[in-house]
């Protein structure tokens, strides 16, 4: 690890993340730190153009292996052009889902071996990990709730097709539990189902040892 702090947030659908990995970035811009924040998949021009591909209403085809494929494809070129470059200037970096959501979603959820995709993901990162994990946890119920009642255009595939129901997102959802379980030295676990503002102080509590 470079001498920058590389810190994500993992979550279901609905967790509130991409507001968190904002208010969070905030606070620790406060305290006088550096911070790039970028997303999954996303943050470059490869990124952006898969993350219209994946997530497109409209997309069909799509199988967990081919998603992997894709998701890792867009992290290959995040890691190189934008967390790499980050942590070694000692910035801190947060990112908005990173190689533990296709180990969620493509992985528990859709059934792509799991030993597989870790081999993908080791080759696309250089092994590259983070320093902390922050999972927002929310019922599978309350997440996709959370997300209809949204904007329409918010919406993706993965919320609205019947191939991803909530079975799908039980596993997807089970899958974070058992990875924060297994590695505890690097997850957090924050209950997402309080407001926001209480969120926030949870997701700080799972981090600020690090500063």
């Amino acid at each position: 690890m470079p001498d920058g702090l590389f810190i994500t947030i993992e979550g279901p659908d609905g967790a509130g993340k991409s507001s968190q990995a904002t208010l969070l970035a905030e606070h620790i811009r406060s305290l006088g730190r550096a911070v790039v924040l970028t997303r999954e998949p996303g943050g470059t021009r490869v990124g952006e153009g898969v993350r219209g591909v994946l997530l497109d209403l409209e997309g069909e085809g799509h199988t967990a292996v081919s998603d992997a494929l894709l998701y890792n494809a867009a992290r290959h070129h995040s890691v190189i052009e934008v967390i790499h470059p980050a942590l070694e200037r000692g910035e801190v970096v947060i990112s908005d889902r990173y190689a533990d959501s296709t180990l969620a979603y493509q992985g528990y959820g859709g059934g792509a071996p799991l030993d597989e995709l870790g081999a993908i993901q080791r080759l696309t990162t250089g092994g590259l990990m983070p320093t902390r994990t922050v999972l927002i946890d929310v019922s599978v119920a309350d997440g996709l709730s959370r997300r209809h009642s949204g904007p329409a255009e918010g919406l993706n595939r993965f919320e609205t097709s019947v191939l991803h129901g909530t079975d799908f997102h039980q596993r997807v959802r089970d899958g974070y539990l058992q990875m924060a379980a297994e590695e505890p030295a690097r997850w957090r676990v924050v209950d997402g189902a309080a407001d926001r503002n209480e969120v926030a102080a949870g997701v700080w509590a799972a981090v600020s040892d690090l500063f």
